[in-house]
């Protein structure tokens, strides 16, 4: 994982032991509903503290995913007490930097500690590992909590894949996003519950400028003013309406009306379709085009990445 690749990336999260992270047990009828809601305010709450911006996520029967931007840039302009109120949202502040925050750390020692202190936060706030860390523990505590037992509730740490180009962030958008509709959960994109695109769609429908909490669409790419997603959201929501259709149709060939997003991406049908099917089962560790892979290599100090082409 490194930013100077890129700073998308798509990461799934599974359950170990058959347990359940949301829905119905068919076995024992027990319901765990109740849990979709713990992980997506989880997922809000992190956002105001952690530098990482969400561009898609969808949360399933016994796994979650999620399509993210690493946003160090923003790590690193934000100043020492910004950096303090961010952390302080979720963690408890150590003694020092409580008096440091009143003004009352005296010594030379003490301020250099709270320096560096604030500093490993810092690192934090724009660390993936540390959001997902922080993330999977809190829904694991609560759900043994409440299935009163101990252990792994997780089978890893979580699994990734890097987004290298604008190709794989779209194709990995619209794979989380159509998950329930992959999995006959539901029919539709509008339907689909605790969805990223149900949220943007709600939002839409309420005349919000964009969903809260997640990373807004801000339709020009060269646009280095604006911080979001490089596509227009209207386009977005075409070629996920458009993707969904050919997931209840059961098509491989894909027909002659594209949207516009694939258009301007210039990606084939066959390898669009391949990857909104099939981005898990492809096992790479990263997405994208052929050139970018070359760059990627050499960024990571690598002889060989597992790359899938999006051509």
């Amino acid at each position: 994982m490194s930013v100077d690749a890129t700073s998308y990336y798509h990461c799934v999260s599974r359950c170990v032991r058959r347990s359940y992270l949301c829905g119905k047990d068919a076995q024992t009828g027990a319901c765990y509903e109740h849990r979709r809601h713990w992980i997506e305010q989880k997922i809000y709450e992190l956002t105001h503290v952690y530098c990482i911006d969400i561009c898609a996520y969808a949360i399933m029967s016994n796994h979650y995913h999620l399509v993210v931007n690493i946003n160090k840039g923003r790590a690193t302009t934000l100043s020492k007490h910004d950096i303090v109120e961010r952390w302080g949202k979720v963690h408890k502040l150590p003694v020092l930097i409580q008096r440091w925050l009143k003004n009352q750390v005296l010594g030379q020692a003490e301020k250099e500690k709270c320096a560096e202190i604030i500093e490993t936060w810092r690192e934090r706030l724009w660390s993936l590992s540390w959001f997902m860390k922080e993330l999977n523990f809190d829904i694991a505590c609560k759900a043994n909590q409440e299935d009163n037992c101990t252990g792994h509730f997780w089978e890893s740490r979580f699994k990734s894949q890097a987004l290298l180009d604008e190709k794989a962030l779209a194709a990995a958008m619209a794979y989380v996003d159509l998950n329930p509709i992959r999995a006959g959960v539901t029919t539709t994109p509008e339907t689909s519950d605790y969805t990223s695109i149900k949220a943007r769609l709600t939002a839409l429908t309420n005349q919000q400028p964009t969903a809260p909490c997640l990373h807004p669409f801000i339709g020009n790419p060269s646009n280095t003013m604006l911080d979001g997603i490089p596509f227009r959201l209207i386009d977005y929501i075409e070629l996920v309406d458009w993707t969904a259709r050919q997931f209840r149709e059961g098509k491989a060939q894909m027909n002659s009306h594209l949207p516009s997003i694939l258009q301007r991406l210039d990606v084939t049908q066959s390898s669009w379709h391949r990857v909104c099917t099939q981005m898990e089962k492809i096992n790479a560790t990263a997405i994208g085009s052929r050139a970018l892979a070359v760059k990627t290599k050499a960024v990571l100090n690598k002889q060989r990445v597992h790359v899938y082409h999006i051509e």
